[in-house]
């Protein structure tokens, strides 16, 4: 059985090899077929054989309709991160029927409080939602190779082609925020041919309603999807897209050093008197790993930044203070303190220490 298949994309229409073997003629004989079956009668007649007498019957094979959608490749959700552009989750579509169809392809977001095909309950919405499909066959998602397309183009029986739902994750989300996707597919096909036309949609198919016919009748036999139901020429899958992303917490306080009365004995605020201000980075635990944390902090005019004591970067903090450690780093200009931490794991915690005097 042949198990090439072709895709229209809005580009174009372009062919593809079938994804999955599938056993030969899993789906029975084709739709459109004629089976004859001829009955032949010998008998004597005095013991003298006679010409032989034959009948025969012609009946057309109708044309059962029964495909599948289902997740592919992963059987967990797809970690994204806020302000990701083109996430990726899989599908395969498979003709179960006995005659080429075209599918045509919607991605929909579930509503909120919705679930999707892993733990999870839908909590924000995707956008730039789109449909490719795997136009080199390798069964993973290639920008500028595979296909942006609306509908599969006559796929044979038996055959299957993976298919990418691609969408936007918005920028603005807390760690594990949840939202899931549904792909349908409905089926399309010639009303009177075993196949359709070539790089163009056909008509959606209807079921034969009534006693059979002469001719080829179309019969449902697609199960239950996601959100379609038994019997109505659609099918359905979900999955869903998990955010993956740092959690950080920024505190700032500051402490008394010395001033220049007191010096160092139990030291007030008063002009002239230097302080040291502790700015905390910490990442909440389960969270993905914050990177390039840049800190930016401009000083009000009422103190004058330090120079002599400099920048500390990458220090710990006790009792919600900051340690006297850290390495030298940071910059200074245009009245802000300025400091870059590399990383920020999860449940870690670093700090960013400079001094500045009353004016």
């Amino acid at each position: 059985m042949n198990k090439s298949g072709r895709l229209l994309g809005q580009a174009g229409a372009i062919a593809l090899v079938a994804l999955g073997a599938s056993p030969a003629l899993a789906s029975g004989t084709l739709a459109g077929s004629s089976i004859t079956n001829t009955v032949t009668v010998n008998y004597q007649v005095g013991g003298i054989a006679q010409t032989s007498t034959d009948a025969g019957d012609t009946f057309t094979v109708d044309r059962k309709v029964a495909f599948v959608v289902a997740e592919s490749g992963d059987t967990t959700t797809t970690t994204v991160s806020p302000g990701q552009e083109a996430a990726v989750t899989t599908f395969q579509i498979t003709n179960q029927s006995n005659a080429t169809l075209d599918f045509a392809l919607a991605a929909a977001q579930v509503a909120d409080g919705g679930s999707g095909a892993h733990t999870g309950t839908d909590s924000f919405d995707t956008t730039n939602v789109r449909i490719h499909v795997d136009t080199n066959g390798n069964g993973v998602y290639d920008a500028g190779t595979d296909l942006l397309v609306t509908y599969l183009d006559e796929l044979a029986p038996d055959a299957s082609m993976t298919v990418f739902v691609l969408a936007d994750i918005p920028l603005s989300l807390t760690n594990g925020a949840f939202s899931a996707v549904t792909l349908t597919a409905t089926a399309h096909g010639s009303a009177t041919a075993v196949s359709g036309t070539v790089g163009t949609l056909d008509s959606i198919l209807s079921e034969t309603t009534g006693a059979n016919t002469s001719g080829m009748d179309t019969v449902f036999a697609d199960a239950a999807g996601a959100t379609d139901a038994e019997g109505d020429g659609m099918h359905s899958a979900k999955d869903d897209y998990t955010v993956y992303t740092a959690s950080l917490t920024i505190t700032k306080n500051s402490r008394l050093i010395s001033d220049p009365v007191n010096l160092t004995t139990n030291p007030k605020a008063i002009p002239g008197a230097t302080i040291e201000y502790c700015i905390v980075v910490a990442n909440a635990s389960g969270s993905q790993t914050a990177t390039d944390v840049a800190i930016s902090d401009p000083l009000p005019s009422t103190v004058s930044y330090a120079s002599g004591y400099g920048i500390f970067l990458n220090g710990t903090v006790t009792g919600g203070d900051c340690d006297e450690n850290g390495s030298s780093g940071g910059s200074f200009g245009s009245d802000t303190v300025s400091g870059t931490l590399a990383s920020v794991a999860a449940g870690e915690t670093k700090t960013l220490r400079f001094r500045a005097t009353i004016n």
